[in-house]
C-alpha cells in the first residue's frame, strides 16, 4: 500500500466509532463460566472492552500522587456485562479522552480543579455530555466509588462478577469483595486473555494498517545501509519514519555477529555482516513485529542455505496453523522442517499479536501447563481458532559468522494461516539493492 493510501486511511476513519471489544465472544465466555459481568482493571483491557485509551493510565502509580504510597494504578476501570453494553470508570479531569467512544456509559469520579469563576463557555456538541459529567459536583470521590456505583446501578450487586485480579493490590480486592457482600467476585485475568486471542474487524484492520507501516518504514530503513553505518542511525531512520506515518515506535533490533539480538549496543556496520533485522511499530495501540535478514554482501552457500530452511519452517508452521489445529502442532511442523534440512541449532515458536506485542496463542511445544484462573482452566497447548493473529519466527545464530532470521504475521484460517499482507521475504535483504 502507498503513503497516499495509508493516509486516506486514516483520514476514512477520524470520525468512525470503533468497536474492538468481540462481544459475541465475550458474552459465550460468560455464559460458559456462568459469570454476570467482566471487569477490567489494567489500561490495556480496559482500552480492549471501551477503546478509551490515555497515555498516563500505563505511567501513573499511586506514589506519583501521594507520597509514601504504593505504586497502585486502579484510575481507569471497564464493566462488560452479559448481553449489555459496556461502561467505563474514568478520572473527571481525563474524561475528555472518552470524547470518540462509542461506549456511552461513562462514569467520572474526583474533583477535577475547574476554575468556576467567570462565566461558563460552550462547547461542541459532541462534548455536550461529557462536559456536563465532568462539571457536575462528583458523587464518587475516587475509582472504586464509581465502580462500585456503577454495579449497583447494573443490578449485578448479588451477581457472579469476573474481575481481572492480577496486578490488583489485595486490599483494594478486599474493598471490592466487603462492599459486595452478595455478589461473588472470581479472577478472571486469563479468561479476558482468551477472549482477546480472536481478533474482532476493527482489530484486523488496526493490525493490519500497523503491518503495512512497519513494512514500508522497515524497507525504507534498511535502504539505507552501507559499510560504516552505525545501526543506531538505522533505528532513528525507522523512528522517524513510523512517525511521520502516525505510528510510535516499539522496536528494531538486530543480530550482532552471531552472538545474540540487542537494541542498545552502538555497531558499525561492517563490509562482511550478515545479521537479522527486527521490527515493529504501534498504530492505535496494535504492535506490528517483522523481521528479515540483512546482509551487505552476497550469502556465501551455508549461509543461503540456513535461510532458506528458515523459511521452508516458517511456511510448514503457517502450512499446521488450522483451525481446529493445536499450536503444538504448528510448532512441530517448524521443528520439523528445520531437521529435514539438517539443522536443529534454531528455537522457532510463534506468538499471538494486538494490543500487546505478544498475546495468545504461544506456539510452541506443548509444555503440560494450564491457562487458568477462577473462571476457567484449560491447556496451555491452545486450538487454533478463525481469526487469531500469529507472528511465526525464526533464526539460527552462527557465533563470529553471521544471524539469519525471518519473522511474518499470519491469520488463521481453515485450510492453514494466511499472511497478513504481502511480504518480501523469499530473499536476504542486500544492501544497496533494495
Amino acid at each position: 500500500m502507498c503513503e497516499a493510501s495509508l493516509i486516506a486511511f486514516d483520514l476514512e476513519l477520524k470520525y468512525t466509532w470503533l468497536v474492538l471489544l468481540n462481544k459475541a465472544r465475550a458474552d459465550e465466555y460468560m455464559r460458559r463460566c456462568r459469570l454476570d459481568a467482566l471487569i477490567a482493571t489494567s489500561p490495556t483491557n480496559v482500552t480492549y472492552f471501551t477503546d478509551y485509551h490515555c497515555w498516563i493510565d500505563y505511567l501513573f502509580k499511586e506514589y506519583m500522587r501521594t507520597p509514601g504510597a504504593a505504586s497502585n494504578m486502579g484510575q481507569v476501570y471497564a464493566l462488560c456485562p452479559l448481553g449489555g453494553d459496556p461502561a467505563l470508570v474514568v478520572k473527571a479531569s481525563y474524561a475528555v479522552n472518552a470524547a470518540n467512544l462509542w461506549v456511552k456509559d461513562i462514569n467520572t469520579f474526583g474533583d477535577p480543579g475547574f476554575d468556576t469563576s467567570l462565566q461558563p463557555g460552550t462547547v461542541p456538541l459532541r462534548l455536550e455530555r461529557l462536559y456536563d459529567a465532568v462539571t457536575t459536583p462528583q458523587e464518587n470521590s475516587t475509582a472504586m466509588d464509581a465502580l462500585l456505583s456503577v454495579i449497583k446501578a447494573r443490578g449485578l450487586s448479588r451477581s457472579r462478577i469476573g474481575v481481572e485480579l492480577e496486578g490488583v493490590p489485595d486490599d483494594v480486592q478486599e474493598t471490592i469483595v466487603n462492599a459486595l457482600p452478595g455478589a461473588k467476585i472470581l479472577d478472571c485475568t486469563n479468561l479476558i486473555r482468551l477472549v482477546r486471542m480472536v481478533k474482532s474487524s476493527e482489530e484486523i484492520r488496526r493490525l493490519k494498517r500497523s503491518a503495512e507501516i512497519n513494512e514500508l518504514c522497515g524497507l525504507e530503513s534498511l535502504s539505507i545501509v552501507e559499510s560504516g553505518i552505525s545501526v543506531h542511525e538505522i533505528a532513528q531512520y525507522y523512528r522517524s519514519s513510523v512517525a511521520d506515518m502516525g505510528a510510535d515506535f516499539d522496536h528494531f533490533a538486530f543480530g550482532m555477529r552471531g552472538i545474540g539480538m540487542f537494541t542498545e549496543a552502538d555497531y558499525i556496520l561492517r563490509d562482511d555482516d550478515v545479521l537479522f533485522a527486527d521490527f515493529g511499530c504501534i498504530y492505535r495501540h496494535y504492535f506490528s513485529d517483522s523481521g528479515t535478514t540483512l546482509a551487505l554482501q552476497e550469502l556465501p552457500d551455508a549461509l543461503m542455505e540456513r535461510f532458506t530452511t528458515v523459511r521452508s519452517c516458517i511456511a510448514a508452521g503457517a502450512a499446521a496453523a488450522k483451525v481446529g489445529a493445536r499450536a503444538s502442532e504448528a510448532h512441530h511442523a517448524m521443528i520439523q522442517a528445520l531437521q529435514d534440512c539438517g539443522l536443529e541449532a534454531s528455537s522457532p515458536h510463534g506468538h499471538g499479536v494486538g494490543l500487546e506485542v505478544r498475546d495468545y496463542p504461544i506456539v510452541v511445544a506443548n509444555n503440560g501447563l494450564y491457562i487458568k484462573d477462577e473462571c476457567l482452566e484449560t491447556s496451555s497447548d491452545l486450538q487454533m481458532e478463525s481469526d487469531m493473529m500469529i507472528n511465526l519466527e525464526a533464526n539460527i545464530y552462527v557465533p563470529g559468522v553471521a544471524s539469519v532470521h525471518t519473522e511474518q504475521s499470519f491469520l488463521v484460517a481453515q485450510a492453514g494461516a494466511e499472511p497478513l499482507l504481502t511480504q518480501e521475504r523469499e530473499h536476504p535483504i542486500q544492501a544497496g539493492r533494495i
